[in-house]
């Protein structure tokens, strides 16, 4: 398994491993374990490693019981803040937030926006990557909603989106479901982490594969 894969799962193990906050049971996690153990003896071919850890990913993102769970351990999957993560659905034409909380009553998103980069990803049902999203042309209305209460998390609220990733939520019929966005803020470019890559790329759309077979995106 390749060592960011491992880094991942490491990760989201850990939140499940951490009990209420993820809602995954003890029982999926010893599930998880064997899963993983079985994959991991199997050396048939090249291609093994990559497939238990698709899996793998799959299996615990398939647990989440509600939008903020499964926010959550996306969080946990790349490595980002928990508000850095958006979950939108598909209603009537209308983007509108299951996640953060606090956007579920800013607003809504016309799938016919020009300005919204989620409106992009829906109409052209293709996911994209954004790491100088700064100087991308985009509405910034929700950006400046605030997320959290804590003082702590002040330097957090005024950062900017820095880094972007934006992938649709397809129906096994290829219609639009919603949008799933993860992002990196800060006050400027060097100080937003590490560039989303390729592979980051490839785990969001594994993710975007989940999230259509949950109850709450339907």
């Amino acid at each position: 398994m390749p060592s960011h894969f491992r880094e991942y799962l490491g990760n989201l193990m850990g939140m499940v491993g951490s009990g209420h906050h993820s809602g995954v049971s003890s029982t999926s996690y010893k599930c998880w374990h064997r899963m993983a153990g079985k994959s991991n003896s199997a050396s048939g071919s090249a291609a093994a490693p990559a497939l238990a850890s698709e899996r793998s990913v799959e299996f615990v993102l398939s647990q989440a019981t509600a939008p903020d769970k499964f926010c959550a351990a996306l969080a946990k999957l790349f490595g980002v803040r928990t508000k850095e993560v958006a979950l939108l659905r598909l209603e009537k034409g209308l983007l509108k937030f299951l996640f953060p909380e606090q956007l579920k009553t800013a607003g809504s998103i016309p799938v016919s926006s020009s300005s919204a980069v989620a409106s992009h990803t829906a109409s052209t049902k293709k996911t994209e990557l954004f790491n100088t999203f700064a100087k991308v042309k985009h509405a910034r209305v929700f950006e400046t909603v605030k997320l959290t209460s804590s003082e702590d998390e002040d330097k957090f609220e005024q950062g900017a989106i820095q880094k972007l990733m934006s992938a649709p939520v397809l129906s096994p019929e290829h219609k639009v479901l919603g949008v799933i966005q993860v992002s990196r803020k800060a006050f400027d470019l060097t100080s937003a982490g590490p560039d989303f890559t390729l592979d980051d790329m490839q785990q969001l759309e594994i993710a975007t594969r989940v999230a259509a077979n949950l109850p709450f995106m339907k």
